[in-house]
């Protein structure tokens, strides 16, 4: 039966109703209103968790990993092994974060996010996990989020855990480094840019201000495990949840695709937005390939 949607009043939202209902077979459908109208049956029924990728933030400037903005990434990412035992790339990983930390403070949310964070209020998204470290999700309105991979805003002692923002860091580093002038090149999605041996090589780090230990960004470097808090709680939301929604990640890694696997073998509808294919089509009933932006501000319209 196709699925009527009813204009609001705006300002008004749709009430909740949880409940897992049938989804209709795969197909890929191109961006127009069919398929957005096609994903509204399935989050209007309420009970969605979101699990976003860096896919959704490309339109606030940051580009993502694998999808049509994440092909000028040149760098290999920072791993965990490298950033702790190499003094050398360590400074030069704070060299290019440093430069790169001014693109991600100064990025605003798009529509994508406000959307997400419209039908969070309205009570039709239940929970938001995101493998993005940029905040856009809590900047937009979205609240709670799981931060899956940490957050850039946050800087962590590798020695005692001091907790302290990124903005005192900032400030410690530019105190430091009065005469740092290399020029920045793109912007990578874990918030670091592309400089040269060369252009990093003056640049001087600092530690703890509380123990002088060896101070990280607070997020999942490659090669590091997720906490098992932040997993448990997102696999709790998962298994509760009456659909899962995935927005702008290809799901290459597994650190994201196991919770699309889980709602599979639970039964739980998958609904993917992305740009491009992801690793797990085959497990959704609905996949719309579009701008997510645009996606979105539309769905919220319809059931929100």
């Amino acid at each position: 039966m196709a699925t009527t949607i009813r204009p609001r009043p705006p300002g008004v939202c749709a009430p909740s109703r949880p409940a897992r209902g049938p989804v209709a077979g795969r197909r890929r459908y191109p961006s127009d209103n069919g398929p957005v109208e096609r994903l509204s049956g399935l989050v209007g029924r309420g009970g969605v968790v979101v699990l976003s990728g860096a896919g959704l933030s490309t339109e606030s400037g940051i580009p993502d990993y694998r999808g049509p903005s994440g092909l000028r990434r040149s760098a290999a990412p920072m791993t965990y092994q490298t950033f702790t035992g190499d003094p050398v790339a360590r400074r030069r990983y704070w060299a290019r974060s440093y430069l790169g930390w001014r693109t991600i403070a100064a990025a605003a949310p798009n529509d994508g996010h406000r959307a997400v964070a419209r039908l969070q209020r309205c009570g039709l998204v239940t929970g938001v996990i995101t493998q993005n470290v940029d905040g856009l999700h809590q900047a937009g309105g979205a609240d709670p989020v799981i931060e899956l991979h940490g957050g850039l805003d946050r800087v962590v002692c590798l020695a005692c855990g001091d907790l302290t923002p990124r903005a005192d860091l900032d400030g410690r580093l530019r105190a430091a480094n009065p005469d740092f002038a290399a020029l920045a090149g793109g912007i990578n999605p874990d918030g670091d840019v592309d400089l040269t041996d060369e252009q990093a090589a003056g640049f001087v780090t600092v530690d703890c201000a509380a123990c002088g230990g060896m101070l990280k960004p607070d997020v999942v470097f490659f090669g590091e495990q997720v906490p098992a808090g932040r997993v448990r709680a997102s696999f709790d939301l998962v298994e509760r949840a009456a659909a899962l929604l995935v927005l702008g990640s290809s799901l290459t890694v597994l650190s994201g695709r196991r919770f699309v696997i889980r709602a599979a073998k639970l039964g739980v509808p998958i609904a993917i937005v992305n740009q491009g294919p992801t690793k797990s089509d085959e497990l959704a009933g609905v996949l719309v390939d579009a701008p997510l932006g645009p996606t979105l501000t539309r769905l919220a319209e319809l059931v929100a």
